[in-house]
C-alpha cells in the first residue's frame, strides 16, 4: 500500500483529491495539511511514502518544504502539483531533488498513475512545465535572490545589511544591480516581476 500525504490549502480540492486517491486499491491517503508547515509535521510523524504538495502554500511553500525534506534527507517521495507554469519554480523544484511535478488540472487516474511510477523510481514531470521552464533563465545571483527576498518580506535595507552582515550601502548596491539587471524602476516592480517568475 503507498502512504501519501496531501497538502493543499483550498479545502475543497483537498478533500476531492483524498476522496479520489482513497478509490485506488494501492494508495491510502494518511494525512492531509492546509500549509507547509503543517505538512512538514505530518511527514516527520506519520512517514508517508509520497507527499502531494501545493505550491502556493501558507506559512511554507510545497518548494520550500521539499527544499527542506532535500537537507534533511527525507526518504518521503515529493510530488508537486500546481496551477503556475513558471520558469523558476520548475528550476527549484529539480534543485529541490522533487520526484514529480504535475499540472493540477489533470485527471486523478493520471495522478495516480505518477505516482506509482514515482513509488518505482522513475520522475514525472508534465511536459508543458519542462517545456516552460526554457524561457527564462534568473539573471540574479544567489546573493541579490536573498536581498530581494528580504525586501519581499517587508525587510528595511538596514535590516536586511543585519540579516545578512553585509554594510548598508552593498545592500543598496545589490538592490541597484537588482534593479538594472530587471530593467525596472524600483525595488518593489523588481520584487513583483521576480515572484512572477518564480526566481525567489
Amino acid at each position: 500500500m503507498i502512504r501519501i500525504i496531501i497538502a493543499e490549502d483550498q479545502g475543497m480540492l483537498r478533500g476531492a483529491l483524498g476522496s479520489l486517491l482513497d478509490f485506488e486499491d494501492d494508495i491510502e491517503v494518511v494525512g492531509q495539511a492546509v500549509n507547509g508547515r503543517e505538512a512538514l509535521k505530518l511527514i516527520q510523524s506519520l512517514e508517508p511514502d509520497v507527499c502531494l504538495l501545493d505550491i502556493e502554500m501558507p506559512f511554507k511553500s510545497g518548494l520550500e518544504v521539499a527544499e527542506e525534506l532535500n537537507r534533511q534527507g527525507s526518504s518521503c517521495k515529493i510530488i508537486i502539483l500546481t496551477t503556475f507554469a513558471r520558469p523558476g519554480y520548475f528550476e527549484r523544484a529539480v534543485k529541490a531533488g522533487v520526484h514529480g511535478y504535475m499540472l493540477k488540472d489533470g485527471s486523478s487516474d493520471e495522478l495516480a498513475e505518477s505516482i506509482r511510477s514515482v513509488m518505482r523510481g522513475k520522475r514525472e514531470f508534465a511536459p508543458e512545465l519542462i517545456f516552460g521552464s526554457m524561457k527564462e533563465d534568473n539573471p540574479l545571483t544567489e546573493r541579490e535572490r536573498e536581498v530581494l527576498r528580504l525586501a519581499a518580506e517587508g525587510k528595511t535595507s538596514k535590516a536586511i545589511s543585519s540579516i545578512l552582515f553585509l554594510s548598508p550601502g552593498t545592500v543598496r548596491n545589490y538592490m541597484s544591480e537588482i534593479i538594472n539587471k530587471l530593467e525596472v524602476k524600483n525595488r518593489i516592480e523588481a520584487i513583483s516581476i521576480a515572484e512572477e517568475k518564480g526566481w525567489i
